[in-house]
């Protein structure tokens, strides 16, 4: 029943990433005709500096009301996003065209350069509406390509075009209202009544299932303008032709905004309406890497078989029927493994190192494994802006309790059941990885402050990342700790020698061998990671979190069989020392994801400018690659040391 219920949720997961279903925490609203609709603007961004600036660093037209900031949460701050109200409205269900919006200020020589220099650096202007951004189509080569946003402009012969007038298109479906009894009051009191038949809700409403936009270039004239108010109609007809440009840039001239809306009702459901962004391009590419991984697992878990079945239950065997005087003699031909029976379990050098390390790993892989699943389920929706950061962000404070534990617990064990030092150990645990990261993170948000970007963190939030770190996550990692240290060490099989014995010369350096490791993990991970770096750095949606997670536990499994081989290969060659090379055999395949994410910078990101954007992705990749080394030596760890356990606990030499 057990396997059944695994294939079920799989078969769930994959389902549900490839199709589009209500998104838990997100609900549909009801827009009366007339109804005013408020577009709001985010970061600008490009995949050229990727450094998001703010909307309103370039001379646009500002609200009436003046500009505010959305409420935003931590994954959001964190992002880089900063969403703000825009001068755009349309009213519900009611087509408008030639809608002047504002004349810019005559363009100082700052903001000419500064709005020529966005446009050659590919800025993108993001628009939301109704929790919905902004998508473009383009035609190219007989395909229909999806774009969220739009560029400023665009340079034609030394020339730079500005697209000052926008064409909307709202997408919307009636409002079906569901025939349960809906809540309403205020205070404590409460009524719930049948919605059919009650007044209201005779009113039509619709939802907002879509917002397309077509950026065009127009030459207005400016004297039409003057006495112009935002809102009021053009004076003469626009012609919106994307496929032209007219309206050049000049220093010293004002730029005139205008805009144009069309509603069209539209059979997408409310559940469904981000189908259009969330559609899964190269399910076939993912299928093969989920079988290509498969076929890894499968190689490995046969040497894991034969190394199992066929050496260490033999050997074993032979042990258990021979006699004492038999066993005497076989002692002193050992051979393999069995010679190293008095030193296998000798603490490392670094215990306390290892120790941290492996905690860390642990509550890093229980943070990957919880957001990736219930990023899977649909609970981190990119609806709901952020809420994938702020997710990883709690739930790998929570699990700092599993760092403390398994750390504390790991050091008393190589200790020998020594209480001494787990104080230390705990607070190492809590740390040293965040320590790295704050490292890391600090440097690289010291270069955004410096270009200005929306994408650095802003002090207050600093602040409030400190707090959570020393309030939450140390003291949790303390307790976690505290329970290590009561919780009885594992005892060793075998005793350890006084002296210890000399390794054999070998044939090969074998932290060669524990490098070439890495390869095999890289191998089940390299396709999709070719996904998720296109996410983050191209920005495109990543919602095929299913496969992720499929992925995620065959990466788990083969950087355990990997490791599992080659502590068995370093212990037949008489090589005791196997605590770090486990580790490192698996976390290995951390350098071929850098030495990837370098490949990438150079062939998928050619248009990357500058050094500050260089520095910012190369930065960003370490800290990655950092974080995955961590979870993936932890697994290839714990398997070895679960793996050396029981074959000397299960033969008997004294």
């Amino acid at each position: 029943m057990g396997n059944f219920g695994i294939w079920v949720l799989t078969i769930c997961l994959i389902f549900q990433s490839g199709f589009g279903f209500y998104l838990p925490g997100s609900y549909p609203l009801k827009h009366v005709v007339g109804n005013y609709l408020s577009v709001k603007v985010n970061s600008l961004t490009s995949i050229d500096t990727e450094m998001p600036f703010s909307y309103y660093s370039l001379p646009f037209c500002k609200p009436v009301e003046g500009v505010k900031d959305s409420a935003e949460n931590l994954g959001e701050l964190l992002m880089g996003d900063r969403i703000e109200n825009s001068p755009y409205r349309f009213k519900m269900h009611t087509n408008e065209t030639e809608i002047f919006l504002c004349q810019t200020n005559k363009l100082s020589s700052d903001d000419f350069k500064l709005l020529t220099k966005r446009i050659d650096e590919m800025y993108q202007v993001n628009l939301i509406l109704d929790n919905l951004p902004a998508i473009r189509y383009t035609r190219k080569e007989g395909f229909m390509l999806r774009w969220t946003g739009y560029p400023i402009g665009v340079k034609i012969k030394d020339v730079y075009y500005v697209f000052n007038h926008l064409k909307f298109k709202v997408l919307v479906h009636k409002y079906e209202e569901t025939n349960v009894a809906r809540v309403m009051g205020t205070g404590d009191a409460v009524e719930g009544f049948p919605s059919v038949g009650n007044k209201g809700s005779d009113v039509p409403g619709y939802m907002v299932v879509g917002f397309e936009v077509i950026p065009c270039s127009v030459m207005h004239n400016g004297d039409l303008v003057k006495n112009l108010k935002m809102y009021e109609k053009y004076p003469s007809p626009i012609k919106c032709e994307p496929t032209t440009v007219s309206m050049p840039i000049k220093e010293g001239e004002p730029i005139v905004f205008t805009y144009e809306v069309t509603f069209e009702e539209s059979d997408i459901k409310w559940p469904s309406r981000w189908d259009a962004y969330l559609k899964m391009e190269g399910a076939k590419v993912h299928w093969f890497s989920i079988l290509n991984s498969l076929m890894v697992i499968t190689f490995l878990a046969g040497i894991v078989l034969v190394i199992f079945l066929r050496t260490v239950r033999r050997d074993l065997t032979r042990y258990e029927e021979l006699d004492k005087e038999a066993q005497a003699l076989v002692n002193e031909e050992l051979s393999g493994w069995k010679l190293v029976v008095g030193d296998v379990f000798r603490a490392p050098s670094n215990p306390a190192l290892l120790c941290v390390m492996v905690g860390d790993g642990v509550q890093i892989l229980g943070m990957a494994i919880v957001t990736i699943l219930f990023a899977a389920l649909g609970f981190m929706s990119p609806a709901s802006r952020g809420t994938l950061i702020t997710g990883m962000l709690f739930s790998y404070m929570i699990l700092g309790i599993a760092a403390g534990y398994v750390a504390v617990r790991l050091w008393r064990t190589i200790g020998f059941g020594d209480h001494k030092g787990w104080v230390s150990v705990a607070w190492k645990a809590a740390c040293f990885f965040p320590g790295i990261a704050f490292f890391i993170l600090t440097i690289l948000n010291f270069l955004l402050w410096g270009s200005h970007s929306t994408g650095a963190i802003p002090f207050s939030l600093f602040v409030i990342l400190l707090l959570l770190w020393f309030c939450i996550s140390v003291p949790l990692t303390l307790v976690g700790g505290y329970f290590g240290a009561k919780a009885p060490h594992i005892e060793y099989p075998v005793r350890t020698n006084q002296i210890p014995r000399e390794i054999p010369a070998q044939k090969y350096p074998s932290w060669l061998l524990v490098l070439g490791a890495g390869t095999l993990p890289f191998g089940t991970l390299f396709i999709e990671l070719f996904f998720i770096m296109s996410s983050i750095w191209m920005g495109r949606v990543y919602y095929v979190f299913g496969f992720l997670f499929i992925v995620l536990v065959l990466l788990v499994v083969v950087c355990a069989e990997v490791s599992l081989v080659l502590t068995y290969m370093h212990l037949c060659v008489e090589d005791w020392k196997w605590w770090w090379k486990s580790f490192f055999a698996s976390g290995s395949v951390a350098i071929y994801i850098f030495l990837y994410s370098i490949n990438y910078l150079i062939f998928d990101l050619k248009s990357l400018s500058g050094p500050v954007s260089a520095t910012l992705y190369l930065g960003y990749s370490l800290f990655m690659v950092l974080t995955i080394m961590f979870a993936t030596g932890t697994v290839g760890f714990l398997s070895s040391f679960w793996f050396v356990h029981y074959l000397f606990s299960s033969v008997k030499l004294d």
